[in-house]
């Protein structure tokens, strides 16, 4: 009987060990890929493609895109949102967000930062690919229902988001990193220093 508990015990041990093993594994790819920005998205598109021609092929799992979409909507909101709601903020500490050249300045920051975003985002088109592999998904509906309230969601979603946007004056967007050329220095003449 201590036989048998010692081989479970050294099983578990075991897959524990792999497990841990295969989750540094990962976690060493995902640092390693947080610089690499441009191939991380080409990388989320090529999955979403895959997942759009498995879509195609299969002509069904509508409620798995429908949770697809809503699932990457509620990302977008969050990855467009600032971490401290000035709405919030204003009520509590005054002001949040500077709204005159005057005012301190304070960096915008997202409620989800962008790797988390394209992590979640990447995360949620290989589990819904899973999905479609069951046949217990693939409720039978009609679409176009689905992808007009989508739509309609989608749309009233950013309006408001758009609408938080200028009330509070914040854009979660910055194009390229600002740099600032010191002084240029002055060429030196190289004939008033020349000696006859």
């Amino acid at each position: 009987m201590d036989a048998g508990a010692a081989g479970d015990s050294t099983a578990t041990s075991a897959v524990s060990q792999l497990t841990h093993t295969m989750w540094q594994r990962y976690q060493y790819f995902l640092d390693k890929s947080t610089p690499l920005v441009l191939y991380r998205w080409i990388f989320l598109l090529v999955i979403a493609f895959i997942y759009a021609v498995r879509m195609y092929v299969v002509q069904g799992y509508y409620i798995v895109t429908y949770g697809l979409g809503i699932y990457i909507l509620q990302l977008l909101i969050a990855f467009l949102s600032p971490q401290i709601d000035p709405e919030i903020q204003e009520v509590i500490d005054g002001p949040g967000l500077p709204t005159r050249g005057s005012d301190e300045f304070r960096p915008f920051v997202r409620r989800l930062p962008e790797f988390k975003f394209w992590h979640s985002l990447t995360k949620g088109f290989c589990f819904a690919f899973v999905l479609t592999f069951f046949s217990a998904f693939d409720v039978p509906v009609f679409w176009p229902i689905l992808l007009f309230y989508w739509f309609v969601l989608f749309i009233s979603t950013m309006k408001r988001q758009i609408m938080h946007m200028i009330k509070y004056k914040y854009v979660p967007f910055t194009f390229g990193k600002q740099r600032y050329s010191g002084k240029k220095a002055t060429p030196i003449d190289d004939s008033s220093t020349a000696r006859p």
